[in-house]
């Protein structure tokens, strides 16, 4: 689909193309293109979406991402299973293959290895438990 402007002006990077399910997808033809988009979050603001992926064919792992969710107050999600929820249909697809390996490039970042399962998307990998705690209802 064709990109709406804000969306270009936010990545401050023309991809190669752009998809839409919820959020914008913004696919890019390198890994370093996604490690170096430096958005404008005020700008990201200004378009009308839960979210923009970007993401890229990885040096080497399958497909590398990022997620910047503004108007959620995440600028920037560390590791995401919501974008690769999205991504991982469209990296099999292109790829030709269900198991793929993928990296969230973010500061934090993060490895996972995602299976599409046709209606499912499958997700695994590493996580550290940083908060505990309990609900109560009444």
């Amino acid at each position: 689909m064709e990109p709406p402007p804000e969306l270009e002006i936010a990545l401050q990077e023309t991809p190669v193309e752009v998809l839409f399910n919820k959020s914008y997808v913004a696919v890019y033809d390198s890994e370093r293109t996604v490690r170096e988009i430096a958005p404008d979050f005020s700008e990201l603001l200004c378009v009308e979406t839960h979210g923009a992926i970007v993401t890229a064919p990885g040096d080497d792992v399958d497909f590398v991402s990022r997620f910047f969710a503004p108007d959620v107050g995440i600028n920037e999600d560390p590791v995401t299973g919501y974008a690769h929820t999205i991504l991982v249909p469209y990296w099999a697809q292109r790829l030709g293959k269900r198991r793929l390996r993928a990296r969230q490039v973010s500061a934090r970042g993060g490895e996972l290895v995602c299976e599409d399962r046709g209606v499912r998307v499958g997700i695994s990998g590493q996580a550290v438990l940083y908060l505990e705690g309990s609900v109560h209802l009444p």
